[in-house]
């Protein structure tokens, strides 16, 4: 039976998704506030800590080919390490708050898209909605999410910062 940190592969898996859930609802959270001018410097602490585990943990389960939730990880991790570099290296002066609030919305939003997708594969009800995964259910379901972070994004890039 496959362990990964001493735990069952169904456990494992649980951790993860907790994770990423709980990056997911911290980033949403935290860009909210931020819309409303308040900037949540613990919430957006949880918001990377929690997005940067979730890539982490992923690259954990079982080798497979290389594929979506691969390059996935893989893009997340960059940007974030860009959000980071802005945020902690240059403490988000001048161009860098705009550098920081673009990567953390991308990285929130590729977060939120695996939710979806994962969503309508292993959640029965939604599974019976959409079993190929590409029905126009799962479709407005990622316009939605879409939306909120474009949203978010003009909503944060078009203020002065907080």
């Amino acid at each position: 039976m496959n362990t990964m940190l001493g735990l069952s592969l169904p456990a494992f898996t649980e951790l993860h998704v907790v994770i990423s859930l709980i990056g997911i609802a911290a980033g949403l959270v935290f860009f909210a506030a931020l819309v409303g001018g308040r900037w949540l410097s613990l919430i957006n602490g949880l918001f990377l800590v929690f997005t940067i585990l979730t890539s982490v943990t992923g690259f954990l389960f079982p080798p497979k080919p290389i594929g979506p939730a691969f390059v996935f990880g893989v893009v997340s991790l960059v940007v974030l390490a860009v959000a980071l570099y802005a945020l902690y290296g240059r403490k988000l002066a001048g161009g860098w708050r705009r550098v920081f609030l673009v990567t953390a919305l991308f990285a929130q939003w590729l977060n939120m898209v695996v939710l979806v997708v994962q969503s309508y594969q292993k959640v029965p009800a939604l599974h019976a909605l959409a079993p190929l995964g590409n029905e126009p259910a799962v479709l407005a379901t990622q316009a939605v999410v879409a939306i909120v972070i474009l949203y978010f994004a003009w909503a944060t890039l078009r203020r002065p910062a907080a």
